[in-house]
């Protein structure tokens, strides 16, 4: 199974979160598991989403205790890495969705690019140089897609 990176803030606005409730379900419904950061915000909100229609969700916490995973995280791993975790989150998935967020997620997106590794976002992260801007969770379920087939297309 091919798995997405969705990567957004713990605390998020009620739009953000939304979206990503929504981008979870598409993604499981289009065959895409997710992987996160397992917490809170978007990321619980995501694997809320997944997990309402049957999807995987891998969470890599920053801690060394996998009880710290939301509640619909379906694996979660303690990396005991703090915010370094975020590497091997965006490296995960071969498609990068960002829904806001704030420095972490930041950090995340530089990592993706950095890896060659594509990007969309909504929020306040979508104007940087590299990454795909998105409006809705429609949006970036549409690039996913696009992503893999240009992956397919290249095998």
């Amino acid at each position: 199974m091919k798995l997405v990176s969705i990567i957004g803030g713990a605390c998020a606005t009620p739009d953000h979160l939304s979206a990503a409730q929504e981008l979870g379900e598409r993604l499981a419904e289009a065959g895409y598991g997710i992987v996160c950061g397992g917490l809170g915000g978007v990321m619980a909100r995501a694997c809320s989403g997944a997990s309402s229609r049957g999807g995987l969700t891998v969470g890599i916490l920053p801690g060394d205790d996998p009880e710290e995973a939301n509640p619909f995280v379906q694996v979660a791993i303690a990396s005991g890495a703090g915010p370094l975790r975020n590497r091997a989150v965006v490296l995960s998935g071969f498609a990068v969705c960002a829904v806001g967020g704030g420095y972490g997620t930041l950090s995340e997106i530089a990592f993706a690019l950095q890896a060659g590794r594509p990007v969309c976002a909504m929020g306040d992260w979508a104007s940087i140089p590299g990454v795909i801007p998105a409006v809705s969770a429609e949006e970036m379920a549409a690039f996913v897609k696009n992503v893999e087939r240009g992956l397919n297309a290249h095998r």
